[in-house]
């Protein structure tokens, strides 16, 4: 590949006192790819999307983004990301007229740019005429398309999602879906992290699976199943992580659930 990568992980590794929760990172991450990065709980994945946010300081390898040490540079690429956390923090005392035009002095927006394209913005996920209501009147659904505008309002090139999907409608999901799609033809490079394998299978064109610390799988989802001859994204999943004790566990709650009380 011709391109020069927008993140260059060497050998990232990160404990916490005695356990190493990431064990020898390599990745090369390249302007247009929207990568899906999965994992299960504690492998990993929040922790690497934290230290790639800087977020985490303390680690051990090499990390460049945008061909910078984000060691010597904490700052400026920050201005070039942006991020849709699963449990977003937001000042939900300001109005969201508010809470984006603080967003935009962050990111040296001019006030007017912000303003005009707030509105617009709001107004494509329908949710304008909240724009100068105070956020803790908001529904989990407009909290998360507020998050979602408040990470793109600045046109980033990189852009992490963790979990981007909840809360929001079926017409708003289809909607992400094209705007990820769009961005990436723009060459913008998207990390997105999730637990739903349809989702990640569908607009991926590049996943790949953490387990226990290491990345086990890397590939388009075709090269995957070529490569463990299963059908899903979820099967492939369990399959390289070893978790074969779902369907028994499922069978073993409803048998409890369906039991007579004494």
């Amino acid at each position: 590949m011709d391109k020069k990568p927008v993140i260059h992980i060497q050998n990232l590794r990160k404990s916490y006192e005695k356990k190493e929760v990431l064990k020898g990172i390599d990745l090369l991450v390249y302007p247009g790819q929207i990568i899906g990065y999965i994992g299960s709980n504690g492998a990993g994945k929040s922790t690497t999307v934290k230290i790639l946010l800087g977020i985490i300081n303390e680690y051990e390898g090499q990390i460049e983004i945008f061909g910078q040490d984000i060691r010597k540079d904490a700052i400026t690429y920050k201005k070039r990301i942006g991020y849709v956390p699963e449990n977003g923090e937001i000042y939900d005392n300001l109005t969201a007229a508010e809470y984006l035009a603080f967003l935009g002095q962050m990111y040296d927006m001019k006030d007017e740019a912000v303003e005009r394209k707030s509105k617009h913005l709001m107004k494509l996920f329908g949710i304008e005429s909240y724009y100068n209501t105070r956020i803790n009147t908001y529904s989990k659904g407009m909290k998360q398309k507020l998050l979602i505008i408040a990470s793109m309002i600045h046109n980033p090139d990189i852009l992490f999602l963790d979990e981007p999907l909840s809360g929001l409608d079926a017409n708003t999901v289809l909607v992400l879906k094209e705007i990820m799609a769009a961005l990436a033809k723009q060459g913008k490079t998207i990390f997105y992290s999730s637990h739903i394998m349809e989702v990640v299978e569908k607009i991926s064109d590049r996943i790949l699976l953490l387990n226990e610390g290491q990345i086990v799988a890397d590939g388009n989802f075709e090269e995957l199943k070529e490569k463990n001859k299963e059908g899903t994204l979820e099967k492939i999943f369990n399959e390289l992580t070893g978790f074969k004790e779902h369907r028994g566990i499922a069978d073993e709650f409803v048998t409890l659930i369906e039991e007579d009380e004494e």
